[in-house]
């Protein structure tokens, strides 16, 4: 019995091709699955990076607003490190969960 094969894949050229498509679709490492993957991976860390530069923006903005006078750098130290003038007194007030 003798098995009959497409003259289409008797074709050295064809065969090749053949086999190169499966290797690089299946077996490599950079196949099509992992260049997917890396692809998302990549849009999602443009994206956080965008957010990052973003949020240096409001930080630089808000630190040029503390900075640039000496009433926003007194309000700043008062409410976050509860400095206080020698002739004040500070109470802290805070709420109870019941």
């Amino acid at each position: 019995m003798r098995i009959r094969i497409p003259r289409i894949f008797r074709n050295f050229y064809v065969v090749t091709g053949l086999v190169f498509l499966i290797w690089m679709l299946l077996l490599d490492p950079n196949d099509l699955v992992s260049r997917f993957r890396l692809s998302a991976r990549l849009r999602a860390l443009e994206r956080e990076k965008e957010y990052y530069q973003e949020k240096i923006k409001e930080v630089e903005k808000d630190r040029q607003e503390l900075f640039g006078s000496n009433e926003s750098l007194e309000k700043f130290a008062r409410e976050r490190y509860l400095m206080k003038k020698e002739s004040e007194d500070v109470f802290v007030i805070t709420e109870e969960e019941q």
